[in-house]
């Protein structure tokens, strides 16, 4: 087998998890031998068909039964492209660009038009949209006109709630379009013989381009030169060491060069490179609604039931038994379906979570899709990708570990290893080495270099010659893969050195370290070409990934807020578990087979899932196994994050509830996830995290207070109906109805303190809780008319009158206009003051409010008063009143209100207590197998609450990727995984993570 192992992993020596042999016995030492693991290599070959009836189209080039541009030789591949080593022309890329499209992963972009018409595409607003063509198209009755002025209401108060959500919605996409547009990266393409730099999009199967170290990989190429070339591909594979390649070789778009110079042809761009095919898999067939989708299809039905209940009600009383006219039972109909319809609930919440999007903005974290922050806030389960994630991606040298021999320090060890390293165009393991030095410098200081040997294949060492400023004498130091340095080694090397030494190296491996080791010699002449006295072994130093400075803080955090983390990484078992001791995380994982095989029959886990919950982490996964632990978080009934950088990522991240793509994740790892970092580590998720659950709590006070509204405006003015035959003005709910959206809206920066633990919506709670309230508030209202209508309380107590004398109703006439004044500013300060009560836990003075909360409540009070002290408006039926009423309005909502605390009380004593015990039975109840109903749902009704409608999805989704990328058969989906699995290169452990008690 060819053994394509990078160079940097062959001179760090053995990989961790290889065989040690044992200690030579007898007057015979057993050469010990270090196994390299590298990668399977598929030999090049010919196209399976004739190469005359190809076409240079998507169709035929990646169609796998014909011809796959990784395997076949070179010459195939410049025929096939029809290319050559020049280049090509102008006008041939122009052409190529038309055929294969742009080499980039195509965003989906929404139609603005589209986008703000799907504001109004919900139950919620048809019901509103069916009252305006009620208003105006089945309204000529009775000798009246249309009713333009509730028709005009209600059209502005669905056009200012969509304006406000799109105007929010599109700065949240605007923010995200600009990431994207700043991350394009650049490229070196050879054009009509000359080599010239252009921007990585205009790039066309059969380009000849460029790179070297530091370099990205534009796209995906066949290696036409390659000079001591190491491609990291941690995106890919997982794995913290480049890989080598040679000529032939295929490298994949978004991998790294980290070392030396490669020219290529191009295979593939955008959609159809490897990373790009996987990217436009994620999500291509998933109808599955968000969370927050199948909450409001819930809030929804409540409140539409309710509504159609006592809609019922009034046809069959007010038509049948009170023999109403047509039009005076439309109007009473009316008042329900806009006073009942929280219209604004999709705007509220839309607004709510892009101001969120726009906060945690500011802590480098850019929302992709704004309802991920609701879904965050109830993340029970973070699952996290290692390399790149977790840790830093840049291998270290852990001074703490480095063994020493004979009578050197630690410091002599990494000193002289520093001096066998290249300071220049440096590879992994120098760089990582030079860079442990406190000071980089002193790797060539006080020395002079006469010579350096850098790495290669097959000495598998690095050795330099030099001479030291200080004495003048000649020295040569070697560092590379363990077994060769030993063997080299003549001078004071003993049985015991060598066991220790062997005792050190299976150490370093059982703990997912690399060893690296170093000699020296000295040279008694000035030819600094001649023979030394020896080499002698100095010391062993171990390399490894290190965690990211921040990444202990953050773990300890997210389990302070109950939210549990598990490591799935693509890296060794036992890479896994060292790099969990460090972090805290925890040790008990375990190979990616156990999710095949199942837990072992010794083992203290029944069932995979138990095995799952159990685990600290999983090991030697691939793309389908990181899917598969997320489905089957979910089928456990968790919300689950899901954290990543690579292509290898991207199911995983579509699949979670939340996708979290860190810094410098690759395009396919972006496109698949809800939130991209932008800066690097993972402490951003935990200002996410706490920053969802401000936002949580915002939208569930804004639920309870929507719902209690709701049953408060039906219940209330039915009562009313039925009561008094009272005719209440259908535009003054609206107006109502607009001074409580206005009101609200400061929801979305309300001071609310984050839960620590996972967030749930209990909508039996919600439910209870609006109810009691609403019900509460009618009591309220119709109280104060039966004190009006019943009584002179209020005309001998504060010596007011209802009406002028002069005017032609009745002071006691229910639809007195004055009296459908009076009831509206009642109904309108006391249903506004109730979001005071529903925001809070305790008592509603102990927790302040924001200023702009409490400034939009002062406003809207301030305008219901003067409406009720002067409007004089014919057509809404309503008459301005005294100051002595509209204080005496004022007063009575005060004695109503402050019992609403106490009501809050009693209902968590009594009624959420008992809910709360009836579901933690339910919960004990359930045997753990797995069957718990997902965390998203397919109901096709719950759908029609999303801001963005089911044809839109269809229409933004052909935007995507269908035009240029053919759709990938299920033997192409499983070759993906098989090349992956392939070229993770992970050698897993045979035995359990941990055993039976």
């Amino acid at each position: 087998m060819s053994d394509p192992t990078p160079v940097s992993e062959k001179e760090a020596g053995t990989a961790p998890g290889d065989p040690t042999p044992a200690p030579a016995t007898g007057g015979e030492k057993k050469k010990r031998e270090y196994k390299d693991f590298g990668h399977d290599q598929e030999k090049a070959t010919h196209t399976k068909v004739d190469m005359n009836t190809i076409e240079l189209k998507a169709e035929d080039l990646y169609d796998k039964e014909k011809v796959d541009l990784e395997t076949v030789v070179m010459e195939d591949v410049f025929q096939l492209l029809e290319a050559t080593e020049e280049g090509l022309g102008t006008a041939e890329v122009q052409r190529r660009l038309g055929l294969f499209g742009p080499n980039k992963l195509e965003s989906k972009e929404q139609n603005p038009i589209l986008q703000f018409l799907s504001f109004m595409w919900n139950p919620l607003s048809w019901v509103m949209e069916g009252a305006a063509l009620v208003a105006i198209a089945l309204s000529n009755g009775s000798g009246r006109a249309p009713d333009w002025q509730d028709f005009v209401g209600i059209v502005l108060l669905l056009l200012i709630n969509s304006s406000i959500g799109f105007y929010e919605e599109h700065n949240a996409g605007n923010a995200v379009k600009a990431l994207m547009d700043s991350l394009a990266p650049k490229a070196r393409a050879r054009r009509d013989g000359k080599w010239i730099e252009i921007e990585s999009a205009d790039l066309v199967p059969g380009d000849v381009i460029a790179f070297k170290i530091g370099d990205i990989v534009p796209a995906d190429c066949r290696l036409t030169e390659a000079v001591n070339v190491s491609i990291d591909q941690a995106a890919l594979t997982g794995e913290s060491l480049p890989q080598s390649k040679k000529t032939g070789d295929q490298c994949f778009s978004g991998s790294t060069c980290k070392q030396g110079e490669a020219e290529g042809i191009v295979i593939a761009t955008g959609p159809n490179t490897f990373f790009g095919r996987a990217a436009s898999l994620v999500g291509q067939d998933d109808d599955s609604i968000g969370h927050l989708q199948k909450i409001l299809f819930m809030i929804g039905s409540f409140c539409l039931v309710s509504i159609g209940i006592f809609v019922v009600l009034e046809i069959l009383i007010l038509y049948a038994d009170f023999k109403y006219p047509y039009r005076r039972g439309l109007d009473n109909i009316l008042v329900l379906l806009i006073g009942g319809i929280p219209i604004a609930m999709p705007t509220v919440l839309s607004v709510t979570l892009a101001v969120g999007a726009q906060q945690l903005a500011k802590h480098k974290a850019i929302v992709t899709r704004i309802t991920a922050i609701e879904e965050l806030a109830g993340v029970t389960i973070l699952c996290s990708d290692k390399t790149g994630t977790l840790t830093t991606n840049k291998l270290t040298i852990d001074k703490a570990l480095i063994k020493t021999y004979g009578p050197f320090s630690a410091e002599d060890a990494l000193l002289l290893a520093a001096y066998a390293s290249r300071t220049e165009n440096q590879d992994a393991i120098d760089s990582c080495v030079v860079n442990s030095l406190d000071d980089p410098a002193r790797a060539r200081t006080g020395i002079k270099l006469l010579d350096f040997k850098p790495f290669n294949p097959i000495d598998k060492r690095t050795e330099i010659t030099y001479r030291e400023e200080s004495t003048g004498r000649l020295r040569r130091v070697t560092k590379g893969m363990t077994g060769v340095i030993i063997e080299l080694c003549t001078r004071n090397k003993t049985e015991e050195i060598e066991n220790r030494l062997e005792a050190d190296v299976e150490e370093f491996a059982t703990r997912g370290l690399r060893a690296l080791a170093v000699a020296f010699e000295e040279l008694d002449h000035d030819d600094h070409e001649g023979e030394g006295n020896g080499f002698e072994l100095v010391g062993l130093l171990a390399i490894f990934d290190p965690p990211r400075s921040d990444t202990k803080q953050t773990i300890d955090d997210a389990l302070a807020l109950g939210v549990k983390v598990k490591m799935v990484t693509g890296d060794q078992l036992a890479i896994a578990k060292e790099t969990g001791r460090r972090l805290g995380l925890g040790d008990h994982m375990y190979p990616s087979k156990v999710l095949k095989d199942g837990p072992p029959p010794d083992g203290p886990h029944l069932t995979l899932d138990e095995m799952i919950m159990d685990a600290d982490g999983f090991a030697g996964v691939f793309p389908e196994h990181k899917y598969e632990i997320v489905k089957r978080l979910q089928g456990l009934g968790h919300l689950c994050a899901m954290t990543g950088d690579g292509a290898n990522d991207a199911p995983a991240l579509s699949r979670a509830n939340v996708g979290i793509a860190v810094e410098g994740a690759t395009d396919a790892a972006r496109g698949a996830a809800d939130i991209v970092l932008t800066e690097p580590g993972l402490s951003t998720i935990v200002h996410a995290i706490k920053g969802s659950r401000v936002i949580f709590q915002r939208m569930r006070n804004y639920s309870i207070y929507a719902c209690a509204v709701t049953i408060r405006i039906v219940v209330c003015f039915a009562i009313l109906a039925f009561a008094y035959k009272f005719d209440f003005p259908p535009f003054m709910v609206l107006i109502i109805a607009l001074l409580n959206d206005g009101t609200i809206m400061t929801l979305s920066v309300d001071r609310v303190l984050p839960s620590t633990t996972p967030d749930s919506w209990d909508l039996a709670e919600i439910f209870s809780f609006a109810i009691a309230y609403g019900l509460y508030l009618t009591m309220s209202t119709i109280a104060l008319v039966l004190v009006i209508l019943e009584t002179n309380f209020f005309e001998k107590k504060f010596k007011v009158n209802t009406i002028d004398k002069k005017g032609k109703y009745h002071p006691k006439d229910p639809n007195n206009p004055q009296i459908h004044t009076i009831v509206y500013l009642q109904v309108a300060i006391i249903s506004q003051a109730l979001i005071f009560v529903t925001r809070s836990h305790g008592f509603f003075f102990m927790e302040r409010p924001s200023t702009a909360l409490l400034g939009a409540f002062c406003i809207a009070q301030l305008v219901s008063s003067i409406i009720a002290a002067w409007g004089d408006w014919g057509f809404t039926s309503i008459q301005g009143v005294s100051g002595g009423w509209i204080g005496i309005v004022w007063v009575w909502n005060l004695l109503w209100f402050f019992p609403l605390d106490w009501i809050k009380f009693a209902m968590k004593a009594t009624v959420i207590k008992y809910l709360r015990e009836r579901r933690q039975k339910q919960q004990a109840a359930v045997p753990k197998t797995g069957d718990v109903p997902l965390s998203r749902t397919q109901s096709r009704a719950a759908s029609l609450y999303s801001n963005r409608t089911s044809f839109l999805s269809r229409v933004t989704r052909k935007v995507g990727f269908g035009q240029h990328a053919p759709k990938m058969s299920e033997g192409e989906l499983r070759r993906l995984g098989s090349i992956q699995a392939q070229q993770s290169g992970a050698t897993l452990a045979r035995n359990p993570s941990r055993q039976a008690a």
